[in-house]
């Protein structure tokens, strides 16, 4: 089964993706983290490395699919063309698909996830500058065929451990 994760940054997917990929021995293959390396190999952060991540991702899970193990991809999802770039995957390789977005109703606490990952990609001397960072504003409603496809939305204002409960259980039905 692919499992896409969806929503802006700071949200609280990574954590979820990581407490559920390690709770069903999943694996977890993050943009975020393969945006890190291409910036660290010396590609400038003003190149389209958004869509070369998202690429890499989707040639990693290809091969963890086509050998019949399930993944987590932990990315924004934010337009129909990325969320459409899993569905699409999921048909090649024959696979289940589920979409998990995630969503912090909390203003503040979410400002202050931001505010903490500013500080700690500083601190590593990673650059800031993400793709999928420059328009928060440009997270889009669902619909094509990613929006028939199963999804369940969290809170991560909740508490963790009642999210990763109903995730489990969303991909387990």
């Amino acid at each position: 089964m692919l499992i896409a994760m969806a929503g802006l940054p700071g949200a609280g997917k990574t954590t979820l993706a990581e407490v559920v990929g390690a709770r069903r021995k999943t694996t977890v293959l993050s943009v975020d983290q393969i945006e890190t390396a291409i910036l660290k190999a010396g590609i400038s952060a003003g190149q389209p490395i958004g869509l070369a991540a998202y690429l890499v991702a989707e040639s990693l899970a290809e091969s963890v699919l086509l050998h019949d193990h399930d993944v987590i991809i932990d990315a924004v999802n934010a337009v129909d063309p990325a969320r459409e770039q899993w569905v699409n995957l999921a048909a090649r390789t024959g696979s289940g698909i589920r979409f998990i977005e995630v969503v912090c109703s909390d203003r503040d606490v979410h400002k202050q996830r931001l505010v903490e990952r500013a500080e700690r990609r500083e601190r590593s001397a990673v650059p800031t500058l993400n793709a999928v960072e420059h328009n928060l504003d440009e997270y889009t409603a669902w619909s094509g065929s990613s929006g028939a496809v199963a999804r369940i939305t969290l809170d991560s204002a909740g508490a963790i451990g009642v999210n990763v409960e109903r995730a489990i259980a969303f991909l387990d039905a």
